[in-house]
This record gives C-alpha cells, sequence and structure tokens, in this order.
C-alpha cells in the first residue's frame, strides 16, 4: 500500500492525514464536489443560474459550519450567530472605510480578529447555561451589537460603510488590482479554497480527542463534569471557534458585496437563516450546512424574479424539508437510496407509503380543524 492509501475493516481508504481517512465513494464524491465548486463560473455563465447567489451561498454556509459545531456535538442552539458574521463583515468595511487599509487579505484578517475577539467575550458569559437561556442569551447579544451598530455615526448608521478603500475600486488581491469580473472570479476561487480548508480543518476538529469531548458534553453535561471534562471550558472554545468561522465568512462577505450594512448582516432573521441552513443541508454531516446555505440563500434571492408571494414559495420548500427530509438534503439521501432500492424489490411497499401519507394528511387536517374551532369557539 501507498503512504496515500490504507487497508482498514477490509477496505481500501484514501488517507488524507494522520486520522484522516476516506472510503473510495467518499472520495469520488469529494472530487466530484471539488469538481463542481471550481466549475460554477462556467456552470453559471452557460446557466440561467446566478453566480452571485451561489457565492454568497457558500459564505452562509461556511457560517452555518462553525454554528454547527455547537449544535450536532454540544446540542446548543445559538440564536445570535450572524453577531459573528456581522461583526467579521465590518471589521473588513471599517478598516477599508476608516482606515484605508486597500489589502483584502488584511482586511479579511481584521475582520475575522474581530469576530473571534466578540466570540470569546460572548462565550464567556454564555458557557454556562444550556437549552432556551443559551438561545435567548446569544440573540440578546445579537441584538445589542445590532443596535449599537444602527445607532452609532462611526458605522454610517443604517446606510453602512462601503469596502472600496479609494472610494471607487475594490480592495485588491494578492497584490493586484483587478478589473470587476476578474476581482469576482479571484474571489470566489479564494473563497473555494477558504471552504476546503475549513471543512477539512473542522473534520480534524470534531473527530480529535476535543470532538469527542464535545460529544460527551452534548449528551450528558453532568457525566462528561464526573469524568474530568472542563464543560465550561470546552463550550466556551467550542463557541469562540464557531465565530471564528461566522466571521471568516462575514469579512468574504465584505469583499464580495463591497458595502457592509446592518440588515443584511446583523439582523436577528439572519441568525435565524443561519440556523436554519444547518438544519436544512443535513446538521448531522459536514457538508450539509454548506448545501443548506446555497439552497436556502438561492431561494431567499432568486425567488422574487419567479413567483409573486416568493416567500410562501420558500417556507413551503422549508415545510417540506422539515417534514419529508427530517434528516436535511444531505443528510437524507442515504435513507432515500435505501428506502428507494427497497421499494424497486418489493412494489407493494408503495402502497403502504400512500396509505401512510393518506392517514397523517387525515390527522394533520383534523388537528388544524381543532386548533381554528379552539381559537374561534374557545375551549369546551
Amino acid at each position: 500500500m501507498s503512504r496515500f492509501l490504507v487497508e482498514r475493516d477490509g477496505e481500501t481508504r484514501v488517507r488524507l492525514s494522520e486520522g484522516m481517512e476516506l472510503t473510495k465513494g467518499q472520495s469520488v464524491l469529494a472530487v466530484l464536489g471539488l469538481a463542481v465548486l471550481f466549475a460554477v463560473p462556467d456552470i453559471t455563465r452557460l446557466t440561467s443560474l446566478s453566480f452571485q447567489a451561489v457565492h454568497r451561498g457558500i459564505l452562509f454556509g461556511l457560517a452555518a459550519v462553525g454554528l454547527n459545531l455547537l449544535l450536532r456535538h454540544t446540542e446548543l442552539v445559538s440564536f445570535g450567530h450572524a453577531a459573528f458574521f456581522g461583526v467579521g463583515a465590518y471589521g473588513a468595511a471599517v478598516l477599508a472605510s476608516h482606515f484605508d487599509v486597500s489589502s483584502g487579505l488584511l482586511l479579511l484578517f481584521g475582520g475575522v480578529l474581530a469576530s473571534t475577539v466578540t466570540a470569546v467575550l460572548i462565550g464567556y458569559f454564555v458557557a454556562g447555561y444550556l437549552d432556551i437561556y443559551f438561545a435567548l442569551l446569544t440573540l440578546a447579544f445579537n441584538q445589542v451589537l445590532y443596535a449599537f451598530v444602527l445607532q452609532s455615526g462611526y458605522f454610517n448608521y443604517s446606510d453602512g460603510l462601503s469596502v472600496r478603500p479609494d472610494g471607487l475600486n475594490p480592495p485588491t488581491l494578492f497584490g493586484l488590482q483587478w478589473t470587476s469580473s476578474g476581482y469576482d472570479l479571484i474571489l470566489y476561487y479564494f473563497t473555494v479554497v477558504v471552504l476546503v480548508v475549513s471543512l477539512l480543518a473542522m473534520w480534524k476538529l470534531v473527530n480529535s480527542p476535543f470532538g469527542r469531548a464535545l460529544d460527551a458534553i452534548g449528551q450528558d453535561r453532568t457525566r462528561a463534569r464526573f469524568v474530568g471534562i472542563p464543560v465550561e471550558k470546552y463550550v466556551w472554545i467550542a463557541f469562540a471557534i464557531s465565530g471564528v468561522y461566522g466571521g471568516l465568512a462575514g469579512g468574504l462577505f465584505a469583499l464580495l458585496q463591497l458595502h457592509v450594512s446592518p440588515d443584511p448582516t446583523l439582523y436577528a432573521f439572519v441568525s435565524g437563516e443561519i440556523l436554519f441552513m444547518a438544519i436544512l443541508g443535513g446538521f448531522g454531516t459536514l457538508v450539509g450546512p454548506v448545501i443548506g446555505g446555497v439552497v436556502l440563500v438561492y431561494l431567499l434571492i432568486q425567488a422574487p424574479f419567479y413567483v409573486e408571494y416568493y416567500n410562501a414559495l420558500t417556507g413551503l420548500v422549508l415545510i417540506a424539508v422539515v417534514l419529508f427530509l427530517p434528516e436535511g438534503i444531505l443528510g437524507s439521501i442515504p435513507k432515500i437510496g435505501t428506502g428507494l432500492a427497497r421499494r424497486r424489490r418489493d412494489p407493494g411497499l408503495l402502497r403502504e407509503d400512500l396509505t401512510t401519507l393518506g392517514t397523517s394528511l387525515r390527522r394533520g387536517a383534523n388537528r388544524a380543524v381543532t386548533t381554528v374551532r379552539i381559537i374561534v369557539f374557545g375551549v369546551n
């Protein structure tokens, strides 16, 4: 066997590094995924797909990957993750607008640094809380930051800040000043590289002893303390790491949009969207939040061009995913494949599916009628 191929459990695996191994099937999917990511500019040029929407979706998906560290492993739900996304974006915008920093990489570094400091500070106060208290505290901190930025002249109130250091051109990337189309293309490829490195780092993290300790904390904090895990400290560190991912996504968002304002970055609904991206794509998977980010952002941006009631369309799609794909898009694929294979072998299962679906719809209709009756006439 070569250094990149190892034998494990009777099958050959591809080893990326120590402790990071892929089956042949996973390797094929990883290569296909990378090929699709790098081909997105060509795919969108040849189709009606929006390159800008896909790029934004990847960035929000990266923020959702950070949130998923809390959601999947510590079982904590954050309603305030837009705080780190927004601080990362504003960190880059402040350097560009107030300090005339022209290097895109320096702007990104400034945004990540600002979000990391913010996550460390907020994490110190929320790490010891559970369930709804943790969720509401993160939401409260998010809203404090939103109100502060919205009412501060330094951040130009609701109008926001430009990310054009000279007031006209975008920042330089890798020391070069690019044309508008060249800038978007180079920034996209840089985003893909950052995404891949971030996913590999997260994979390494969750499969480390630290990641297993987070799993133990999520399962039972009391038992985790009993075996010697410093629960609050580990949750604090995980919270700070998730903030780094949010800041990285926010800084890249600022470089993409070239303008940062409070509502698209710090508003509470943005936190809800990031949370739903993780659930939509499959929070039990590593790549699922990125898939969820692309799907949800694309719906939010593109649906208004196709239907008048685009919010209803988005809502219906999300309801369908929750009802029929409870483990998310990516997380449900294995079960869907197994179910289809069983139904090919036994077509009679389709009749059972239709019967079950009809029963569920009748029960849902009865519950709805009962709820309406109680609202109109009260409880008898």
